[in-house]
């Protein structure tokens, strides 16, 4: 029987401890595991590194939100992308990503992963010509392996039409990578709509709580699995026992949560379009962006992330961003408190300079959970203030 999100977010990988009958799975804080003889594991748990049961209840529960067959919990989203890359490219590989990735995506990509040999070209995913020529050409040294996309992108807000871009990606003999960390897995699930891979930070909306750093990869290939499963074993960029419990905690309030972060960004994504001081409001939830439409019909709810644009440049956009009292001034998103944050000197600091480049005039809101009005009332005195 098909269960719902929030069911499965709640009961997957979570059975009751089977020796005391606890209903919350114990944290299993240990680095190895005795043996009952040489090579005689008990249920095949050895040591931290490879396999540990706290992770594997996350795991589980992750590949049962995302609808996946497979899925693996990492020491950070970053440590998830650098994984699932050297498990399934090689060498003269090529990726296509977005022109609006996140900037340690772009830093990992353009200043790691180039010296091993993996090119890279950037590209607006919605401008088909564009995107139809840099798959096309490929790299230097082979042909395009992998299509990298975030939908809704960071920060700009993009809607990328998935199932296109499946269709795309695997006309050339691609995989498609989506990192859905914005949309998280109650919002949207592309493996559903054609994607080959699914990434996440689960140290953003999954974990919630802004304690507990993450990332994941889920899948349903099971040779590509079983390679990113080497991946993670040998290289050993785990999440430890704490940060998975912690993650486990965290995922099964998502539904509740981002109900609360999606009417939250809503309301204020409708008022900073009345603000005087405003030039643009991105947020796919308003009719007036140009993936409004798009975004109903693959995502089920817009999100809790907006991103503002100043009319008063940039340096309305700084004060903006260091007047408020309860948007924290931080990197990082999708907790329950709201943030505020400077990409083009925060997380998108690695960008200035290229094509990525982030407007000098935006701000990004993380919208929490905390009561609209309170939110409001601090995002006007800031705004007033200009």
């Amino acid at each position: 029987m098909t269960k719902g999100f929030n069911t499965r977010a709640v009961h997957a990988g979570q059975t009751p401890d089977p020796t005391t009958g606890a209903v919350i799975p114990p944290l299993y804080q240990t680095t190895t595991f005795a043996q009952d003889g040489i090579g005689k594991l008990r249920n095949g748990y050895e040591y931290g590194r490879g396999t540990n049961p706290t992770r594997d209840a996350l795991q589980a529960q992750l590949a049962g939100v995302e609808g996946g067959e497979f899925a693996f919990s990492f020491s950070s989203g970053l440590a998830a992308e650098d994984a699932l890359i050297r498990a399934l490219l090689v060498p003269g590989d090529h990726i296509v990503m977005g022109n609006d990735v996140y900037g340690g995506t772009y830093r990992l990509l353009n200043r790691i992963l180039s010296v091993w040999g993996i090119t890279n070209a950037a590209v607006d995913m919605s401008d088909a010509e564009a995107l139809a020529a840099a798959v096309a050409a490929g790299g230097p040294d082979g042909g395009t392996k992998m299509l990298w996309v975030e939908t809704p992108s960071n920060p700009m807000m993009k809607i990328t039409d998935i199932a296109a871009l499946a269709e795309v990606a695997h006309a050339a003999g691609a995989l498609l990578v989506v990192d859905n960390t914005f949309a998280s897995p109650y919002l949207q699930n592309p493996l559903a709509l054609g994607a080959d891979v699914v990434v996440h930070s689960t140290t953003k909306y999954i974990g919630g709580h802004s304690d507990a750093s993450g990332g994941a990869v889920i899948l349903n290939d099971a040779q590509a699995a079983e390679k990113i499963g080497f991946i993670q074993f040998a290289v050993g960029a785990v999440s430890a026992p704490m940060e998975a419990w912690l993650t486990t905690r965290g995922l099964k309030t998502l539904g509740v949560r981002m109900d609360r972060h999606c009417s939250n960004a809503q309301t204020i994504a409708e008022w900073l379009l009345e603000r005087p001081e405003v030039e643009r409001v991105l947020y796919p939830g308003l009719p007036s962006h140009p993936g409004h439409e798009l975004a109903a019909r693959q995502m089920r709810g817009f999100g809790g992330m907006i991103s503002v644009q100043f009319k008063g440049g940039e340096d309305a956009a700084r004060k903006v961003a260091e007047s408020t009292k309860l948007f924290t001034l931080a990197e990082s998103l999708g907790g329950i408190e709201s943030l505020m944050n400077y990409p083009s000197e925060m997380t998108h600091a690695s960008v200035k300079g290229t094509e990525l480049e982030v407007p000098v005039n935006l701000i990004r809101l993380s919208v929490g959970i905390e009561d609209i009005a309170d939110l409001l009332s601090d995002l006007e005195q800031a705004l007033d203030a200009l």
